[in-house]
C-alpha cells in the first residue's frame, strides 16, 4: 500500500480480506477527494448484493447502484465490498437495506448528492426496485435530489 494512503488512514487497501458475519458500517472508509472544485459522478454497480429476509430467512439477491457527487471525502472501493458484504447474513426488507446503504454513505461522505437503487430478483413473482436520494440541504443538490425522484421511474 502506498504511503499516501496509509497517511489517510485506510486499513483494507492492500491487506488481506476478512469479511464480517453480519451487518457493520465500521468497516467503510473514506479518503480526500483531490477534485472538490468539479462536479462529477462516481457510480458504482455492486450486482451480487445478498441480504436474508427477515421474515423467512432466505437470502433476497440484488444489484446496488451507487451514484453520488462528492465533496470533500469518497469512499473507498474495497471498504465499499467489505461493507456490502456484510449485509450477507442481516435480515432486512429491501427497502430498509436500500435506505440504510444511503444513511450510512451519508454519515460517512457527506457527500453534495446521493442516489442508491437496488434492483431486487424476484421472489413469489414480484420484483422490488427500491431508489432513494438525498441532495444536501439548502443547496442545488437538494433541488436535483427532488427532480431525480419526481422524475425517477
Amino acid at each position: 500500500m502506498s504511503e499516501d494512503r496509509k497517511q489517510e488512514g485506510l486499513s483494507a487497501l492492500g491487506h488481506k480480506t476478512a469479511y464480517s458475519t453480519d451487518y457493520n458500517p465500521d468497516v467503510l472508509e473514506a479518503f480526500e477527494n483531490l477534485n472538490k472544485e468539479n462536479d462529477y459522478w462516481v457510480r458504482f454497480n455492486c450486482p451480487e448484493f445478498t441480504a436474508l429476509c427477515p421474515i423467512t430467512g432466505q437470502p433476497d439477491f440484488a444489484e446496488i447502484r451507487i451514484s453520488y457527487i462528492p465533496d470533500v471525502k469518497m469512499v473507498e472501493s474495497k471498504s465499499l465490498k467489505l461493507y456490502l458484504h456484510s449485509f450477507r447474513n442481516h435480515g432486512g426488507f429491501h427497502e430498509d437495506c436500500v435506505n440504510r446503504i444511503m444513511k450510512d454513505l451519508i454519515k460517512l461522505m457527506d457527500p453534495k448528492y446521493i442516489e442508491v437503487t437496488g434492483f431486487f430478483v424476484p421472489r413469489g413473482g414480484i420484483s422490488i426496485y427500491p431508489y432513494a436520494n438525498y441532495g444536501r440541504k439548502g443547496t442545488k443538490y437538494e433541488a436535483l435530489a427532488e427532480k431525480r425522484m419526481e422524475t425517477h421511474e
